[in-house]
């Protein structure tokens, strides 16, 4: 995939489609593309975050360690940023994340993505929107299961 074709597909990514064009170039240059068979691995729960993703195409199951075993709590899709509340926080990751399928992803360094939030607004108030709708869908997901445990206990 040539520079123009990396470029081209950022552009379609919601987070990165109001950026110039010139600054989309230098994010497809700093970065890589990287592809994960299904099944592998993208990173471990207590990883270094010294990175976040990209989904150029794919999908990734987010996996979650019980007493029970390893549960999918979730799947993420095309165009979704992963890895970046480890940024963020600078913590090590909170999951397991596992190609579903096969998965081409770009991998962006700590000092790209810190670059891009302060030099482009839009990206980061994209980024805090998402971090806010994540932090909703898994309020609602305690709150859930809450009401599960409680109904289980006969509370």
């Amino acid at each position: 995939m040539d520079l123009a074709e990396e470029t081209d597909l950022l552009r379609k990514i919601p987070m990165f489609a109001k950026m110039e064009t010139s600054k989309l170039k230098l994010l497809a240059f700093a970065s890589e593309i990287v592809s994960f068979l299904d099944g592998d691995v993208v990173f471990n729960s207590g990883d270094s975050a010294d990175f976040a993703y990209v989904i150029m195409d794919g999908a990734v199951d987010i996996i979650t360690e019980t007493d029970a075993g390893p549960v999918v709590t979730g799947t993420l899709q095309q165009n979704q940023l992963i890895g970046e509340l480890g940024l963020l926080n600078n913590t090590p990751r909170i999951a397991m994340l596992v190609a579903n399928g096969n998965l081409q992803a770009m991998k962006i360094t700590a000092e790209m993505f810190f670059r891009i939030l302060r030099e482009n607004s839009e990206v980061a108030l994209d980024v805090i929107r998402m971090l806010s709708d994540k932090l909703t869908r898994s309020h609602a997901q305690v709150e859930f299961l809450q009401r599960q445990v409680y109904q289980q206990d006969g509370v």
